[in-house]
């Protein structure tokens, strides 16, 4: 009896178990047909998307607050869309930080790159000045009183809390239709095409403070690698200027220790989060001496401005400063993109290198010195603090050659003219007439070449592509007369030795 009650017991078990997962699995396949049946749903898919959406939204906006620059990327792509014109002159101001007592003096600076009736700015002064009539200068304005401002530096002068304040100055003025101020020096001379060919390359919505740092490496360091140098000049976008004159009489309050005008506008600008771009054609100069070295081999980059013009030597010996400029401004306005572009050839036959600054100087030096080092500046001037030393710089250089037959011959830009039938600039450089040592070497010399004549197309295009040194060649030529082709490097071209 117990064997036959056990038997039923588990067949039982069995029975249930067996319904048991009948059952299960009518189950597992009645909810896998059902989510089939829904899975194109649109009406869930449109839930579920909406409420991904709001939540992703949702996300964003708590962790991501708008700003002002997150609205400027979109009013881009408007800006693109509705054909807004390129950035032009007009759409500049500039802001010129002066001085009375140098006035009479600069003023001359400025004659050179100011265009009347095409430009707008204005120049800030301590005093009033005598002005005459039908001078081609800016509008001339009187800075406001600074002795509220707090000034502790001994080493510095506090004219700098007037010349930082140019910029909200300027901005208060309230001009029409401006994308960028640009502030400069009474001693700083402007390329303005090429400032207008760097400024076109940014979004004037945004933020920008547009400049370069200082060629000494000491100063540098003193003051910061962070700051746009005000002597070089620098770019504000309209937006940043906007910002940067709402606070920047309580920022200066905060930094009353500070030397300069240039280090008190970065110091606000650290403050609103905005860094340097750098744009090295802002050329701050803070050097002594011939600046031949450095504007004989000038980086492949547009040569925006030139500063400390009363500290360094005239850029054209035996002439005056101004009359240097003038005639380098000569040959410059014909093709403003391309002055002072340096280009590297070699005259095979006569065993010369030859180093065309375009529009400036010529040099050639006997035997082949490869492009690595034609490239690179050689040292005809000083530091800021008038030592020779080589690591005082934030760029590579070269020494001066002692080697007597290496000592370059030099030929300076005399005249320029543009001959339309070939479409082609005609530059003619005469040679600097000095001394030289006696040489050993079997080489002919260049002293019989009393004048080089360059001749280059205009290229008004050349920083919309690529940046490229030029290519150049020596052309059939005479006895006293070298010519020369400077231009776009053709297909396979190359400064091969």
């Amino acid at each position: 009896m117990t064997s036959a009650s056990s038997q039923r017991g588990l067949s039982n078990l069995r029975r249930t178990v067996t319904w048991l997962f009948i059952t299960l699995l009518i189950i597992y396949l009645l909810y896998s047909f059902n989510l089939i049946l829904n899975k194109d749903s649109p009406e869930c898919t449109n839930s579920l998307s909406s409420s991904s959406e709001l939540s992703t939204k949702e996300s964003i906006s708590t962790t991501f607050p708008q700003t002002e620059n997150s609205k400027n990327s979109t009013s881009l792509s408007v800006k693109e869309n509705t054909g807004e014109p390129e950035t032009g002159v007009k759409h500049i101001v500039f802001g010129i930080a002066a001085s009375t007592n140098l006035w009479d003096k600069r003023k001359e600076y400025i004659k050179l790159w100011w265009r009347p009736g095409e430009m707008r700015g204005v120049v800030w002064l301590d005093k009033n000045v005598t002005i005459k009539k039908n001078e081609d200068l800016p509008e001339i304005r009187i800075s406001e009183n600074t002795t509220k401002f707090l000034y502790t530096n001994r080493q510095g002068n506090r004219s700098a809390l007037r010349i930082s304040r140019v910029v909200s100055e300027t901005i208060r003025l309230g001009l029409n239709n401006v994308r960028w101020f640009v502030m400069g020096d009474d001693d700083t001379v402007f390329n303005v095409d090429n400032v207008v060919r760097v400024l076109s390359k940014y979004d004037h919505n945004q933020y920008y403070y547009i400049g370069s740092s200082s060629e000494s490496h000491i100063q540098n360091i003193f003051f910061s690698y962070a700051m746009a140098y005000g002597g070089g000049g620098f770019a504000i976008s309209y937006p940043l200027a906007k910002e940067l004159e709402k606070i920047q009489d309580r920022c200066l309050q905060r930094y009353p220790g500070l030397y300069g005008s240039d280090d008190r506008i970065q110091a606000c600008m650290a403050e609103l989060g905005v860094p340097l771009t750098r744009e090295p054609g802002f050329h701050q100069y803070d050097v002594y001496g011939n600046l031949l070295g450095l504007l004989g081999a000038h980086p492949v980059t547009p040569l925006v401005s030139i500063h400390h013009l009363d500290v360094v030597d005239p850029i054209i010996p035996r002439m005056s400063r101004i009359d240097g400029l003038q005639r380098v401004f000569e040959s410059m306005k014909y093709d403003t993109a391309s002055i002072m572009q340096q280009s590297i050839c070699y005259d095979k036959q006569k065993y010369w290198s030859i180093s065309v600054s375009w529009g400036y100087v010529v040099q050639i030096t006997r035997g082949n010195i490869s492009p690595r080092e034609l490239e690179m500046p050689t040292r005809t001037f000083l530091n800021w603090y008038k030592r020779a030393d080589y690591t005082a710089y934030a760029f590579n250089t070269r020494p001066v050659t002692k080697h007597p037959c290496q000592k370059p011959f030099v030929y300076y830009i005399s005249a320029a003219k543009y001959d339309r039938s070939k479409n082609q600039i005609v530059g003619i450089y005469h040679r600097h007439r000095e001394s030289y040592p006696y040489c050993r070497w079997k080489i002919e010399s260049p002293e019989s070449i009393n004048a080089i004549v360059v001749l280059k197309k205009p290229d008004d295009n050349r920083w919309q592509k690529a940046a490229r040194r030029d290519c150049c060649k020596v052309l059939p030529s005479n006895n006293s007369y070298l010519y020369i082709w400077v231009g776009n490097c053709r297909a396979g071209e190359t400064s091969e030795m």
